[in-house]
C-alpha cells in the first residue's frame, strides 16, 4: 500500500503481580514509498497507551518514551526478506541523548543508566530490539510463522481464503511461574495479505494449563493490527 497513512497498534496485556491483567499498547503511524528495488518505511511512535497504574508500566514507558515522535526508517527489499534501519547510529544517538536529558532532568537515575545500558549493547541486538514490531509486520521476515508442522509439541493449520492466509500454531511448554514448573499452551494466530506480504493481524495467547488439563488461564495476550490510518 504506498502512499497509503496506516496505523499499526501492539497490544499486549499480562498478568502482574496483584494477580489482575495489565495492559499497554504502542500506536505507530506507518507510510510506504518505493526506493530503488524496494521499499521504504517511515514508522513514528505517536503514543503508549495503558490501563495500568504508572509505576507498573514505568520501565517500559522509560525505555520507549525517547522514541515517541521519533520518525524511523526502514529498508525492505521487494522480497521481504529482511529489514535494515535508515542511519541507526544517527538514531541511537538521539535516543539515549534524550534518556539522559530525561533523566537528569527528573533527577532519576535509572533512565541514565538505561540509557548506557542501551549504548552498551552490540549494535545488531540495538536494531534487533528495534525492529522487532516491524519484522513482525511483513510475513516473509516474520520467523515466527511457520511453513510446515516442525515438531510433536507444535500443532499447525493453514487456511486461504481469497487474498487472505491464517495461519495457526498451537504451541506447548513448561515455564517457571510462581516458584514452579507449570504447563503452558501458546495459541499464534497470523492473518496474511498475500497482495503485499503484511499481516493485518496477529495474535499470541498464552496460557497455564489447570491440574488434570481441565481448563487454562489466560497469563499474557499480545495482538499486532494493521489498519488504515483514520
Amino acid at each position: 500500500p504506498v502512499g497509503v497513512p496506516l496505523r499499526y497498534r501492539v497490544t499486549t496485556r499480562r498478568i502482574g503481580r496483584d494477580g489482575k491483567l495489565i495492559d499497554f499498547a504502542l500506536v505507530y503511524a506507518l507510510e510506504w514509498q518505493r526506493t530503488g528495488r524496494g521499499y521504504r518505511l517511515d514508522a513514528v511512535l505517536q503514543r503508549i497507551d495503558s490501563g495500568a497504574q504508572p509505576g507498573v508500566t514505568r520501565m517500559l514507558t522509560m525505555m520507549l518514551a525517547p522514541l515517541v515522535g521519533e520518525e524511523v526508517a526502514y529498508l525492505v527489499p521487494a522480497d521481504g526478506s529482511r529489514i535494515d534501519l535508515v542511519d541507526p547510529g544517527q538514531l541511537w544517538e538521539r535516543v539515549t541523548a534524550r534518556m539522559e536529558k530525561a533523566g537528569g532532568e527528573a533527577d532519576r537515575p535509572e533512565a541514565r543508566q538505561l540509557a548506557r545500558l542501551i549504548a552498551a549493547l552490540p549494535a545488531a541486538e540495538r536494531d534487533r530490539l528495534a525492529t522487532a514490531d516491524i519484522r513482525a509486520l511483513i510475513a516473509p521476515a516474520n520467523d515466527a510463522i511457520p511453513a510446515a508442522k516442525a515438531s510433536d509439541d507444535v500443532d499447525i493449520s493453514i487456511r486461504h481464503d481469497g487474498a487472505q492466509r491464517t495461519i495457526a500454531k498451537v504451541e506447548r511448554a513448561c515455564a517457571p511461574i510462581a516458584g514452579k514448573a507449570q504447563p503452558l499452551e501458546i495459541d499464534n494466530l497470523w492473518t496474511v495479505d498475500t497482495d503485499t506480504g503484511l499481516v493485518l493481524r496477529e495474535r499470541r495467547q498464552s496460557w497455564i494449563v489447570e491440574s488434570g488439563g481441565e481448563g487454562r488461564r489466560l497469563i499474557e495476550e499480545r495482538v499486532r493490527a494493521l489498519e488504515p490510518a483514520p
